[in-house]
């Protein structure tokens, strides 16, 4: 609940950022001032994309140690409220440790969210742009688990299904519940895997963000 409580802060804070930042800014015509001095539209899709994610991380950053602080305190607690003998500093350490990899797996989905919602401002509106981002990371949470359990019989239904699975997010890729579930920690491969795969997909993004927003009319 706690890594699942700072990723919708995150979230929220990125998405309604982006829609706020570059959709209201286009449509309000600043956007056009802003481009009349020497910036490129590039140069204002990547430095926006940039500037959201400094304010995600900057809010997400706090909570961060605070859920590692309850985390470490809950070591002791539970062992106070069972009656157990007193754990040992490193057991409660070795906890906060488990976590750490979750820290880094938020972030990368946003990351990816972010690069999302960002395409999606430079043609829609800010209502639109928090629907249809709010939408893909449902989609993209449940789809890819659908597909691979095999539960669509369907034919027509699991071929839509694995096409939006394709072309949406695999957000389930940075879903690290059932590690933390279970006590695993999660390799550092598996985390070079999930930078990999944020890198392109949000680079893909920011791509479509450069020829959507290239011959948009801001007069």
């Amino acid at each position: 609940c706690g890594l699942s409580t700072i990723l919708i802060s995150g979230l929220l804070l990125a998405i309604w950022t982006s829609s706020t930042s570059i959709a209201s800014e286009i449509e309000g015509k600043t956007a056009m001032t802003l481009l009349s001095k020497p910036i490129t539209r590039r140069q204002f899709v990547v430095g926006k994309y940039i500037g959201i994610l400094q304010g995600a991380l900057m809010l997400i950053v706090p909570l961060m140690i605070v859920f590692s602080l309850a985390v470490f305190y809950k070591v002791f607690y539970d062992a106070r409220e069972s009656s157990k003998e007193v754990p040992m500093v490193a057991e409660a350490i070795a906890a906060v440790v488990q976590v750490l990899p979750g820290y880094v797996l938020i972030f990368l989905e946003i990351a990816v969210l972010t690069a999302v919602s960002v395409a999606i401002s430079t043609r829609m509106p800010m209502v639109v742009n928090i629907v249809t981002s709010l939408a893909i990371f449902v989609v993209g949470h449940i789809t890819p688990m659908l597909v691979q359990s095999g539960a669509i019989k369907i034919e027509i239904v699991d071929f839509m299904a694995r096409l939006i699975a394709t072309v949406l997010p695999n957000l389930d890729y940075f879903n690290m519940s059932a590690a933390v579930a279970t006590g695993q920690l999660i390799p550092p491969s598996y985390l070079l895997a999930a930078l990999a795969y944020s890198v392109v997909y949000g680079g893909a993004a920011v791509l479509l963000s450069f020829i959507l927003f290239e011959d948009r009319d801001l007069a």
